[in-house]
């Protein structure tokens, strides 16, 4: 679906404006459940907190406060990627969500500038322009937590320095670490920083306990906010519905027939939605993105709070970037499946999480079919319970840890096994090799890997 030059342009640069006014609600909404009293002390918690995993901001500090710190982490991202020149796309759109999300547990307006800094001296350590290392520096932002525990939580005069330089020498260090791991993953595991950030994890947590520091997890989960949060996403998801059906300069036929055929895109990691498919198929695909989820929350009996509002957002962020509801249903029922034959419930609150950020592994279910996406949701809802403990709650991404783990040794196996019943899929390398985090579009049409096996023929 081919459009101008001039009015992609113009689909971009809406979303400057539009991030603007989410921010803005996300403030007004803050303002209507607390008062501005308890939302500035709220902020003064959540900064002074350790954040390790589970630290949900909602029942640490409010859901005022914690909706102005997820206003403010996404200004803060914004400003960023609008200060060195980003092109806004469908890129950007993941990242704000991701960041909105993890604002909600564990990402602040403290802690997550030195790991900026930390890729801004690594542009400069390249001689190149900090532009092309601005998404990795927000996705690094996983690693938050460690700035935070050490900075607060570690007895010593030195302690303050300590978190902050810490911080920003793994922001030096993930750009080059993030596009070694994204290779390797083939494309089948869309939190590709999760993977890099919790090999950092494991290495950092033996190192801090060996000094006498040890993270150690935490539980902060709210309780008692499905009533308002099922009403707060569900005009949020059908004013996108709407918006994409009405207000993208299309007729709702055309915008839902876009669509439909974006629900035909495997998701295989890089796949921006927005770029190939238009704004109005993006907002529908992030209106029922997110009804869908948050439907999975109320349906399992789960609870709407911080941990799983930032699960919805960030299936929303990347419904711009590779997941619909055809890739990440198939995964979802795949977490239900092991809460069915296995020792924990789907009510517990990592396995809440893992049916919300296992859909990290949404590119499976695309590229291999749904039950190859219900077989990696059912050993992702495994797999993740037990990847926590190494990483000791640091790593905010500790889903695409595991989904890195999971499409790693998954790809292989399922190309061997699909080849000899759909041989229009190659082995072949899409992802050629690049210095910086900048991913080689796939081919996503399957006349053209047709034309080229004919050729080849």
């Amino acid at each position: 679906m081919p459009q101008s030059r001039q009015e992609g342009k113009m689909r971009y640069e809406r979303i400057f404006p539009a991030a603007l006014i989410y921010c803005a609600l996300l403030i007004a909404l803050a303002f209507l459940l607390d008062s501005p009293g308890n939302i500035w002390n709220g902020l003064g918690r959540i900064v002074l907190e350790g954040d390790t995993l589970i630290t949900d901001y909602i029942a640490l500090a409010g859901a005022g406060a914690a909706l102005v710190n997820s206003a403010l982490v996404v200004l803060i991202s914004l400003m960023v990627l609008h200060l060195v020149g980003d092109p806004l796309n469908g890129t950007t759109l993941m990242v704000l969500g991701l960041m909105s999300g993890f604002s909600l547990f564990g990402k602040n307006v403290f802690n997550i500038w030195p790991f900026l800094l930390g890729a801004f001296l690594y542009a400069r350590f390249r001689r190149e322009p900090f532009v092309k290392y601005s998404n990795v520096g927000l996705l690094s932002t996983c690693l938050a937590p460690v700035v935070s525990f050490i900075c607060f939580a570690v007895p010593s005069p030195w302690s303050l320095a300590a978190g902050l330089l810490l911080g920003v020498l793994v922001g030096f260090l993930l750009p080059a670490l993030s596009a070694y791991t994204f290779k390797i993953q083939n494309g089948m595991n869309l939190y590709n920083m999760g993977f890099a950030c919790g090999l950092v994890a494991m290495i950092l947590v033996p190192v801090l306990t060996s000094l006498g520091h040890t993270p150690t997890t935490a539980l902060h989960w709210a309780t008692g906010y499905n009533g308002l949060f099922t009403l707060v996403m569900g005009v949020f998801c059908g004013a996108l519905i709407l918006g994409g059906l009405f207000f993208c300069g299309r007729p709702p036929w055309a915008a839902w027939a876009g669509y439909r055929y974006l629900l035909k895109a495997t998701g295989r990691s890089p796949s921006d939605f927005l770029r190939t498919y238009g704004a109005a198929p993006v907002l529908i695909n992030m209106g029922i993105n997110g009804l869908i989820a948050t439907g999975y929350i109320l349906l399992i009996g789960g609870d709407l709070n911080g941990p799983t509002l930032g699960g919805i957002l960030t299936i929303m962020g990347f419904s711009a970037y590779g997941k619909h509801a055809r890739n990440i249903i198939p995964i979802m029922l795949g977490v239900v499946l092991g809460g069915a034959v296995m020792e924990w419930n789907l009510t517990d609150y990592s396995s809440q999480l893992a049916g919300l950020f296992g859909t990290t592994l949404a590119p499976i279910s695309g590229y291999f079919g749904w039950p190859c996406g219900i077989l990696a949701g059912f050993l992702h809802s495994c797999l993740v319970l037990h990847t926590g403990g190494p990483v000791a709650g640091i790593n905010l991404y500790n889903n695409g840890f595991s989904g890195g783990i999971i499409a790693t040794v998954l790809y292989p196996l399922l190309m061997a096994f699909v080849r000899h019943r759909r041989p229009v899929l190659q082995d072949e390398d899409y992802f050629e090799s690049f210095e910086h985090d900048e991913p080689i579009t796939p081919i996503s049409s399957h006349h053209q890997i047709e034309e080229d096996n004919s050729k080849q023929a």
